[in-house]
């Protein structure tokens, strides 16, 4: 007989046999061992990549239509949606359209909640409390797939008519008739841990680099990038200024000066200070045609779409 539980238990709860022993292992050891296991995550996320462009396409028509994506989660699962959503304002310039949501409050980002994500009640508290629509997309984040604070959520948006999605490293999270719930499921399925139970480690890898690649497609394909630079970005300090003035001057083919004196005009928004620049319209003008052309600075400069790369 199993003593995990093998045919039960999540699968990053089971022991994992390239560990087995690596207590009497030497540093060296120990880190080629997490190494090689860290490859899995990678690879896990690329026989998921079907499912998470699917996803993908359904956080831009949100985007577009007014809706957010909020993202759902406890302990490590939680503060990795929190992480996401927060680098999402300074890169894209986008505030309170990706949300993340975490058991036990903004005290659980630095310290451990304990019993936070056991209530189911309160996820769906936090979901009528963010207000959630049909119009939004929430993705509750569990590694194990069975989270009760993650599927309350999922269950009361279901409620709202929210498109809902599981980001799950379980393959056997359809269990009690929750597939009801769900919309869309990415299982990012990368086996035991190096340290049974350890979802911090490549599960929470995997996890991270699918919301990554989430919230950067859907705000790519909402025009929020030109070509592979972040125009949308919000230069709030002075790193991120020099980047905003340096891609003025590369886009709209202007001298790092007249870049700087474009930005002060389009009162720090980096694509109506190139329109302005590019065009030689002043900022009123910039801002309708960006309004005109949903925000996409190419066809608010008139380029034709670059022929696709293989």
């Amino acid at each position: 007989m199993n003593p995990f539980g093998a045919d039960s238990m999540p699968p990053t709860e089971l022991p994992n046999p390239l560990s087995r022993g690596i207590d009497v292992k030497t540093s060296a050891q120990i880190v080629e061992i997490i190494h090689r296991d860290d490859l899995r995550a990678w690879q896990a996320v690329g026989e998921a990549m079907e499912s998470i462009a699917e996803v993908v396409e359904h956080v831009v028509d949100a985007l577009r239509s007014g809706g957010r994506l909020l993202y759902v989660g406890a302990g490590t699962s939680g503060r990795l949606g929190v992480l996401d959503a927060a680098e999402c304002p300074p890169t894209f310039g986008v505030e309170g359209i990706v949300r993340g949501i975490i058991a036990g409050g903004d005290a659980a980002l630095r310290t451990s909640v304990e019993g936070a994500e056991d209530s189911a009640e309160e996820g769906a508290a936090e979901i009528r409390k963010a207000g959630v629509r049909a119009r939004d997309v929430v993705c509750g984040i569990a590694a194990s797939g069975t989270t009760p604070f993650v599927w309350g959520g999922l269950g009361e948006a279901a409620l709202r008519d929210a498109t809902t999605v599981l980001i799950t490293s379980n393959p056997r999270w359809e269990t009690e008739g929750r597939g009801a719930m769900i919309d869309f499921a990415v299982v990012i399925a990368v086996g035991p841990e190096i340290i049974a139970g350890s979802s911090r480690m490549k599960a929470g890898t995997a996890t991270k680099l699918v919301l990554n690649t989430i919230s950067t497609a859907a705000m790519i394909r909402w025009g929020k990038v030109y070509d592979n630079l972040m125009v949308d970005l919000t230069p709030s300090n002075r790193k991120l200024e020099r980047r905003a003035v340096g891609l003025i001057s590369k886009i709209a083919e202007v001298d790092m000066s007249r870049a700087e004196e474009l930005l002060r005009v389009a009162d720090g928004d980096v694509k109506t200070a190139i329109i302005i620049g590019k065009r030689n319209v002043d900022a009123l003008e910039a801002k309708d045609l960006l309004g005109k052309h949903g925000g996409i600075l190419r066809e608010a400069l008139g380029e034709p779409r670059p022929p696709a790369v293989s």
